[in-house]
């Protein structure tokens, strides 16, 4: 029997009674191609938004960038973060900046109110307007201008689809998700990016390949090891302070890279060997139906998928047990009064 696009994923109770539902799809990829696991359709095409960031950050370094700005580990991270605005995070990507020689007018990025919410109250009391460096995504502009200011393209244009960065970027992840250019549908991220949509099958196998690369060519695995080596390294350049995908990598030390997106994406990649030697790498793409806005459905799920996978052990477990994967919900009383929990079964091919 087909399946359904999305199917059950999270339920939230009252009391003992079930009050509502969250729907999402979700698939597992080895490194080979191989569907080692799913839940819905796997073939469903989503956007992927900022889940595409280590992808997008790829061929720059696959081309040397780093080394062309002697960029550290942490800059490397932040190039692929979806970052919480903090003095930490703003100080890293001017820190790049002054190596790349690019100003923040650069940044085409547009400006919002840091995730972090003590860095935001603490603007408002100076009153300061957040800039273009508190944007989540002023890392991930950053590497694109150093991109084309290294390969020597216009800087002014750099968001453009047909520009040479652009280009370069839609050409590597086509290759990292084993797809032809034309079968990626294309898209403007918040950030006005391009951004990209496949299927859940085909995204998880690009975060294998991006965690497991032994396959591909000696210069891009390398690339593949650099960014995931500074993202595990430094997982709060990721993301930030009390945000699940710092929050896992930190407590898995090294064995899973996580970057979540926009509109309830999710990716994973569970390194060779996380849960045992000679286990494999995998690639988990999850995206949740209803946008997951609050940012609480992907974690239980996460957690969920890797405690039926095996790689969840207790003391992982317990490190990231207010994440989920089951979580009391309370009242303004603070008193518990229901709680979220995960109501799927992965199906194993």
């Amino acid at each position: 029997m087909a399946h359904k696009a999305f199917q059950p994923v999270v339920e939230l109770t009252r009391g003992e009674t079930a009050e509502s539902v969250h729907f999402g799809s979700i698939a597992v990829v080895d490194s080979s191609g191989k569907l080692v696991a799913s839940y819905g359709d796997p073939k469903r095409v989503a956007f992927l938004r900022s889940t595409a960031k280590p992808f997008q950050a790829l061929p720059f370094i696959e081309a040397g960038g780093d080394k062309h700005y002697q960029m550290t580990p942490k800059e490397i991270a932040v190039i692929c973060a979806s970052h919480s605005g903090t003095d930490e995070h703003v100080e890293t990507i001017n820190a790049l900046g002054a190596k790349i020689g690019v100003a923040e007018s650069a940044l085409m990025c547009g400006s919002h109110p840091p995730f972090h919410l003590l860095t935001a109250k603490e603007l408002i009391l100076r009153g300061e307007e957040p800039s273009p460096l508190r944007h989540n995504c002023s890392g991930k502009h950053t590497g694109m201008l150093a991109f084309a200011k290294m390969i020597g393209a216009p800087l002014d244009t750099y968001l453009e689809q047909d520009h040479p960065v652009q280009q370069r970027i839609l050409s590597a992840f086509a290759e990292m998700c084993a797809l032809e250019i034309s079968e990626i549908a294309l898209g403007t991220d918040g950030c006005s990016a391009p951004n990209f949509a496949t299927s859940s099958y085909h995204a998880a196998w690009g975060w294998a390949r991006l965690v497991d690369p032994d396959q591909l060519s000696k210069t891009r695995a390398d690339a593949c090891r650099t960014i995931t080596a500074a993202m595990t390294a430094h997982p709060d350049m990721v993301a930030g302070p009390d945000r699940f995908d710092s929050a896992l990598m930190d407590a898995a030390g090294g064995r899973i890279v996580a970057k979540a997106g926009s509109e309830g994406y999710q990716g994973i990649g569970v390194l060779p060997g996380a849960s045992g030697e000679n286990s494999p790498g995998l690639g988990i793409a999850i995206k949740i139906a209803d946008g997951d806005r609050r940012d609480t459905i992907r974690p239980v799920v996460v957690l969920e998928i890797l405690q039926q996978l095996g790689i969840l052990d207790h003391e992982l477990g317990q490190e990231l047990a207010e994440f989920g994967p089951v979580v009391e919900i309370k009242n303004w009383r603070d008193l518990v009064v229901g709680e979220m929990h995960p109501i799927f079964k992965l199906e194993t091919k």
